[in-house]
């Protein structure tokens, strides 16, 4: 892991998780646990509105922790319920906390190289529905990671578990002085969130 965010991940570690959002995360650490015990692959798509924020946060945070925890065959995708763009500051926002990034595709829908090591197979960043023939088509587990989509998305096709782990979007800062530090921050709690998750597994 790139030293700048091995210290980011070495101080999220100390973050005290609430007993309220340790309820909320026990079913996707059950969820990991189960295809961990069966051996199996384990695909979890984060899913949001516009997969421009929140969602991508939590999978890049989500697979980065299971590279830190060794945990093995973790495959994590994200997705809206509609197509718009992954948001520049989020892609900022995550560099300034440690991880390699990279444009290799310049439009209106970005395409990114989001690395935390390496040698280790990146994750691509870009935005898409959450039944885009880039993510899995059954056997994940499906993560809404805000409100809206959870109850705009009342079935989605493939899903083995349906988890609702929802973050306040920090696109009320969009525009203000406030924005760095909120996308800071959100990026951080949902980090620690996730590495928290990967950190229960008994593998």
């Amino acid at each position: 892991m790139y030293s700048k965010l091995s210290e980011t991940v070495k101080l999220l570690e100390k973050h005290e998780i609430s007993a309220e959002r340790k309820i909320t995360l026990a079913p996707l650490i059950d969820f990991i646990q189960k295809k961990v015990d069966e051996n199996k692959e384990i695909r979890i798509n984060f899913i949001c509105t516009h997969n421009s924020r929140r969602s991508h946060l939590s999978q890049v945070w989500a697979q980065a922790a299971s590279f830190y925890y060794s945990v093995p065959g973790v495959i994590c995708y994200s997705g809206g319920t509609e197509e718009t763009a992954l948001f520049p500051k989020v892609a900022e926002t995550l560099a300034e906390q440690g991880f390699s990034i990279s444009k290799i595709s310049d439009s209106e829908n970005p395409v990114y190289v989001i690395k935390y090591d390496e040698n280790s197979h990146p994750v691509i960043g870009f935005s898409k529905k959450y039944d885009s023939s880039f993510n899995p088509v059954g056997a994940f587990a499906a993560v809404m990671t805000c409100s809206q989509a959870d109850s705009g998305c009342p079935f989605i096709a493939g899903a083995e578990k349906r988890i609702p782990i929802t973050f306040e979007d920090p696109k009320i800062s969009d525009d203000t002085p406030e924005q760095t530090k909120v996308y800071y921050e959100r990026s951080l709690e949902i980090g620690a969130e996730m590495l928290y998750a990967f950190s229960q597994i008994k593998k």
